[in-house]
């Protein structure tokens, strides 16, 4: 693994930080735990993980409000969220909050290994991405308002200011970008996207759709750049 990837996990249970903590560090990552939010914060503030594992349900502050913080200071951080199997407006929820994946409890570890594996993998060694400039953009796809950096996986507005984007945001942007003018299924986004050994429901990629909609469309309401096909999915329009 070369130097090793930094892991936040959060969760009021002691005994699963333990367990995750002592589980991860044993695959080579370097693991730090918190009870609470609170916690959680005093850790960020000293460190900078790669990715959080975040418990919805705690008490006082939660992992939604939390994995809401996280996204608008740490915007290249995964989370994931961990929730009970039957909460799935808390998933509705958490994923609208910006949360790259879920994983319901009870849990696997090595399937949770596989989910942070997976992430890591999506956010890449990114670097500072270079200016914008007039003219030649090399790796730079249009987006509505928008220009998304394929080879730094960031998305810039109309100004060159960065947007907060998501690892399976970006993976969304780049498949359209691959197949402008072609309608694609939610089932086909997932493939493509390489999201295949999820458990995943037509929603979570709508509230996706929504999302980016929000960022790169003029009117999110009435999509021009990313649109719905009716019964069948979405497809992205180079020339919108």
């Amino acid at each position: 693994m070369g130097q090793k990837d930094s892991l936040l996990v959060v969760d009021d249970e002691p005994e699963i930080v333990e367990i995750l903590v002592e589980y991860f560090s044993g695959q080579g990552f370097d693991v730090r735990g918190a009870g609470n939010a609170a916690q959680a914060r005093d850790v960020l503030a000293d460190a900078a993980p790669r990715l959080a594992i975040l418990d919805i349900r705690m008490p006082g502050e939660d992992g939604l409000s939390l994995a809401r913080w996280i996204r608008e200071h740490r915007r290249e951080m995964g989370i994931i969220m961990l929730t009970t199997a039957a909460d799935v407006v808390d998933r509705i929820i958490g994923l609208e909050m910006g949360a790259d994946d879920y994983v319901p409890k009870p849990f696997e570890p090595r399937e949770l290994l596989a989910r942070v594996k997976s992430i890591l993998r999506r956010l890449g060694e990114e670097n500072a991405a270079p200016p914008i400039v007039a003219g030649q953009r090399p790796g730079r796809v249009r987006f509505g308002l928008c220009e998304l950096d394929t080879d730094a996986h960031k998305l810039f507005d109309a100004a060159g200011k960065e947007l907060p984007l998501t690892a399976m945001e970006f993976d969304l942007l780049k498949v359209f970008s691959e197949n402008a003018g072609r309608v694609l299924s939610r089932d086909q986004l997932m493939e493509l996207a390489h999201h295949r050994g999820w458990e995943v429901f037509d929603r979570s990629i709508d509230l996706r759709i929504m999302r980016l909609r929000r960022k790169i469309e003029p009117d999110p309401e009435k999509p021009e750049v990313i649109k719905t096909v009716r019964g069948v999915g979405y497809m992205y329009l180079a020339d919108a």
